[in-house]
């Protein structure tokens, strides 16, 4: 399915009953695991990116910036999906600190391409090596069905998203969903 299919096609919602029924559902754990765990996999990059006076939108930028050099600024609005305005702002604090070099397009002038710097792959090397390493962790290391999982989950995706939770994290998260799923009883 192509990027535009996706973006327009139909969503299907799973037929509603009763909100108790929805609440405690796997899927739910799911989403809610998903948050946690994003939550952790970006906050390795945002403490090193703190350094440095930067945030989310700069990884982001340095991310696709460094793994597709010589991208437009066209093709990285289209991919992040944000506002000229937004996108200038953090690729000027990143030109101007010497992470990202800007260079005119060969076939139409008008283009800007841009590229990493030697100190931008560093950088982006770093921030992505960290989550590299979680990912690598919880992929080796899942949490057990039976040990963590929040009641009624069993899935692979369940395991793993857990266990991309900080592990002193994880017994938190777990009181507070079990919350939830008590709170739906």
């Amino acid at each position: 399915m192509t990027r535009q299919e996706a973006d327009t096609a139909e969503v299907v919602e799973p037929p509603v009953t009763e909100c108790a029924d929805r609440q405690g559902s796997a899927s739910d754990d799911l989403i809610e695991l998903l948050f946690f765990a994003y939550r952790d996999f970006v906050g390795d990059p945002d403490r090193i990116l703190a350094e440095y006076g930067f945030g989310r939108a700069h990884h982001r930028v340095l991310h696709f910036v460094d793994r597709y050099p010589g991208l437009t600024i066209a093709e990285l609005l289209d991919i992040l999906r944000i506002t000229k305005q937004s996108l200038n702002r953090v690729l000027k604090d990143l030109i101007e600190q010497g992470y990202i070099e800007q260079k005119t397009g060969t076939s139409d002038r008008r283009q800007r391409l841009l590229f990493c710097s030697r100190a931008g792959a560093d950088l982006a090397a770093d921030l992505t090596r960290v989550q590299v390493r979680r990912v690598a962790r919880a992929l080796a290391d899942p949490v057990e069905a039976g040990e963590a999982l929040p009641s009624g989950a069993s899935t692979s995706a369940h395991s793993f998203l857990l266990s991309m939770i900080e592990p002193d994290e994880r017994a938190a998260v777990r009181r507070l969903m079990a919350r939830r799923t008590k709170g739906a009883a």
